[in-house]
């Protein structure tokens, strides 16, 4: 395969002192080529786009220069680094009539993998990790919201996490643009999508980030789409008009408290029913509110900080069943009982903090939000 920059050659680019070495490339699109390269004793991953991708979408130069200028919202975010156009004398060397442009971000790091793996099984991932990883993900986005931002594509595809900690990298941050502007080529993900953004009664903004988010958030704690039940069964064929139905039209949480016809099928979609006990009651509500009366009124969805917090909670609960070691996260005051085995759980040694209580269980964590001025005390048993 011919690749757009040649493997090896270094290159320079307009405002930049040093050229840049194309080592490898790393994978490619449509939109266009990523590559590991070199800037003095620094290894960073260059996106370089196809020239017909400023053809749909002008005004990609604009928000990258934007968000350069503004920063990374957080370190959860491989976030553009720097605008890259070649010179002159580079022109030559890329392997297209028109050169094209790019951008400059930190190269991942070894360890993070695409988080579609662990949503389709095929990942070994703690619970904790996965929580940490939600908290992180949600984290991250009310970061950006804060820098009055929208991502406007969040999907399994953009996101990578480290199995043995639950650090996540969020990537493909081109389509970042200023919350309400409306611009861009890109609506989402179908399946991720805020219905009103799917039927097109809407573009994409902060609001509907927050139905992506919860998306998301309940495809890494379930393994499971949360509008694919029984009514996904009943339809022959998947195609757009039955994708509007199941997520736009006539969408219905698989959980919905109020209506149980799109409940998960026992043999099709068992790890739903599996996982969705696992979490607290605090934290389903969360996503009862999100895809129940958020559905049809964005003012309704939970916000970033909601998720966090209730995240939070749920990994300070966190203890391990004393039959079968598998970890559980205790709702009081439901009995305590270990979703996996069904063996009643005894009363942890807890530490008692000014912004709540932490189940003193092996690897546990206290975190800033945590530590305001105040005394812990240990609660026993």
């Amino acid at each position: 395969m011919t690749r757009l920059l040649p493997e090896g050659a270094s290159l320079r680019f307009e405002g930049l002192e040093q050229p840049l070495q194309i080592l490898r490339a790393l994978g490619g699109g449509t939109q266009g080529e990523v590559y590991a390269v070199r800037c003095g004793a620094e290894e960073l991953a260059l996106k370089w786009y196809l020239p017909a991708c400023l053809e749909r979408d002008p005004q990609l130069p604009r928000r990258l220069r934007q968000s350069i200028a503004l920063g990374a919202p957080s370190e959860a975010f491989l976030w553009p680094l720097a605008l890259l156009e070649p010179t002159a004398e580079s022109r030559p060397l890329i392997r297209h009539p028109k050169a094209g442009f790019g951008y400059l971000m930190a190269l991942r790091p070894a360890g993070f993998v695409g988080a579609h793996r662990h949503a389709g099984g095929d990942l070994e991932i703690s619970l904790q990790n996965v929580l940490r990883a939600g908290f992180h993900l949600a984290d991250g986005f009310h970061q950006l919201h804060l820098k009055g931002l929208c991502y406007k594509d969040i999907s399994l595809g953009n996101l990578f996490l480290e199995p043995g900690s639950g650090r996540v990298l969020i990537c493909d941050n081109d389509n970042v643009d200023i919350d309400g502007q409306g611009g861009g080529s890109v609506l989402g993900t179908p399946g991720f999508m805020a219905p009103e953004v799917l039927l097109g009664k809407a573009k994409p903004c902060a609001s509907s980030d927050q139905f992506s988010l919860a998306v998301l958030l309940f495809r890494l704690l379930t393994r499971h789409d949360p509008f694919r039940g029984q009514r996904e069964l009943a339809i022959r064929c998947l195609d757009e008009p039955a994708r509007r139905r199941l997520y736009g039209e006539e969408a219905l949480f698989i959980f919905d408290p109020g209506d149980p016809g799109n409940r998960p099928d026992p043999e099709e979609h068992a790890a739903a029913l599996v996982t969705w006990p696992i979490y607290p009651r605090a934290l389903q509500e969360l996503f009862e509110q999100c895809f129940g009366p958020g559905l049809r009124q964005p003012e309704r969805r939970p916000l970033t900080g909601q998720w966090t917090q209730q995240l939070s909670r749920c990994l300070d609960r966190r203890q391990h069943c004393p039959h079968c070691s598998q970890e559980t996260f205790p709702d009081p005051p439901r009995p305590a009982r270990c979703w996996q085995c069904g063996s009643p759980l005894p009363p942890p040694l807890q530490l008692q903090l000014n912004q709540g209580r932490v189940s003193a269980t092996a690897g546990n964590t206290l975190h800033r939000h945590h530590s305001s001025a105040g005394p812990i005390t240990v609660l026993r048993p």
